[in-house]
């Protein structure tokens, strides 16, 4: 018997060796959890302007290249894929740079600091069309997101009432908190929770097609100061709470779709949460309760009669790629993480199919559109329209 054929390594490198980067290493480590995956991902560089963050990664034993200059990794012909978590206000540079070197690019959001930045990225996509780009969000990846997402696709709705995607945290209820970059405009964006959290609340609905043609928002600066490096309150004036309430299209049918991030929601953590309601069916998943999917028919309830009901179903294991994780199994955080990049990687490798797929560029740059209009509508009190995403 003739042996399998070798599978290629790609070679990865990481600008941004703090929270995120952490986990994307950690989350390459697991790659033989995935059944027949086409590459395999191999860590080899790091990249961090701070020279102790480097020190985790040399328990990585593939990590053979640890930087504090960006430039230094894309001088290196042997990296293939560069994944990018930095401070929004430097996204356009070193995007663009990474893009300009030829390596393919998982960015992180919101694609840019504001419009001008995610333009000139795409710019340079435009001109480097042999880097693969794709942009992060990895909640949609939770087994049971994918189910809703699956049940809006299979047509169950029917005529669309009404949609919700929404992206909650509450760190910030504490106003001891000290200030940082996600907290100051300068570094975060005018779009402050927009910005951070947005595109976890726009990635489904966008690719569902549910691109809004009017925005109306609400916006909120509820802690305006904060401790600075030296105790003493700066400003903090980034919007903590974001809501958009939003005209969309689902099959030609308008209906009101709802976004919603937030920074101060009490008693939330990292809470991702969808619902989709037509008059046919509807479903609704929250990562507070990840194995829990519900689901909207109406029922023939033996001695009562026909009822309309919501149902409660349980979600294994299983997401975009297959797993020898056993499917009886709960999927978390770094799952959603792990089967993200399966995504990407298979993407680039031409071998993703009609599976669902990471965040496109032109969807990340999108968002910003959508921002500038909530932007105008909360300085004004009204709707604004949003240009049409363009594919």
């Amino acid at each position: 018997m003739s042996p399998a054929p070798a599978v290629p390594t790609v070679n990865v490198a990481i600008i941004g060796g703090g929270l995120m980067g952490r986990e994307i290493a950690a989350a390459i480590q697991r790659w033989p959890a995935l059944i027949d995956h086409p590459v395999r991902p191999r860590l080899t560089a790091v990249c961090d302007i701070n020279p102790a963050a480097l020190d985790w990664f040399d328990q990585i034993d593939t990590v053979t290249t640890k930087v504090t200059d960006h430039r230094d990794l894309l001088d290196d012909d042997s990296i293939d894929v560069v994944y990018v978590a930095v401070r929004h206000d430097l996204h356009e540079r070193i995007y663009t740079d990474v893009i300009a070197a030829g390596k393919s690019l998982l960015a992180e959001k919101p694609f840019g600091i504001d419009g001008s930045a995610a333009r000139s990225i795409m710019a340079a996509i435009a001109a480097h069309p042999e880097s693969f780009v794709r942009v992060s969000s990895e909640m949609p990846f939770f087994p049971g997101a994918q189910w809703a997402i699956d049940y809006v696709r299979s047509g169950a709705l029917g005529r669309i009432v009404q949609a919700r995607n929404a992206f909650l945290h509450s760190s910030d209820t504490d106003v001891t908190k000290p200030v940082n970059w996600k907290r100051q405009n300068r570094f975060c964006g005018e779009a402050g929770v927009m910005n951070d959290l947005g595109l976890h609340a726009w990635h489904v609905p966008l690719r569902l097609g549910w691109a809004p043609e009017t925005v109306y928002a609400q916006l909120q600066n509820i802690v305006t100061e904060r401790p600075g490096p030296d105790g003493t309150n700066v400003p903090c004036d980034t919007w903590d709470n974001a809501t958009l309430h939003c005209w969309s299209r689902h099959e030609g049918e308008r209906f009101p779709l709802t976004t919603a991030m937030k920074r101060i929601d009490p008693g939330q953590k990292n809470t991702w949460e969808f619902e989709a309601i037509g008059l046919d069916g509807g479903v609704r998943f929250s990562t507070s309760n990840p194995k829990r999917v519900e689901v909207f028919a109406k029922v023939d309830v033996p001695g009562v009669g026909r009822e309309q009901a919501w149902q409660q179903l349980d979600v294994g294991s299983q997401s975009v790629w297959p797993t020898v994780t056993g499917g009886i199994f709960e999927s978390g955080f770094s799952d959603s993480i792990l089967q993200m990049w399966a995504a990407y990687l298979a993407e680039r490798h031409g071998a993703l199919g009609d599976r669902f797929g990471t965040v496109r560029p032109e969807e990340a740059a999108h968002t910003h559109a959508v921002f500038a209009a909530a932007s105008a509508s909360a300085a004004d009190g009204r709707a604004h329209d949003v240009a049409p995403l363009t594919r």
